[in-house]
């Protein structure tokens, strides 16, 4: 399952980055790692972007970039 799929209020931890390029660089700068648990909070009205909270702070991801976010609910 990758982050893309869930919806407000799920919950989940990082399984595997599947980029190894720029996005993947990218998202290990914004704190998103294997191991790492989190929260959907809200899609925006058109689905793009979704804000997702991690250890206390709050990033917004396009679905694209969400894609390549293994998890695995709790």
């Amino acid at each position: 399952m990758t982050l893309d799929q869930l919806k407000p209020g799920n919950k989940c931890r990082v399984r595997r980055l599947s980029a190894r390029d720029k996005l993947g660089q990218r998202l290990l700068d914004m704190g998103i790692y294997p191991g790492m648990l989190l929260t959907v909070v809200r899609n925006a009205p058109l689905q793009d972007p979704m804000e997702v909270k991690l250890e206390g702070y709050l990033i917004s991801l396009r679905h694209e970039e969400a894609r390549v976010v293994e998890v695995e609910l709790p």
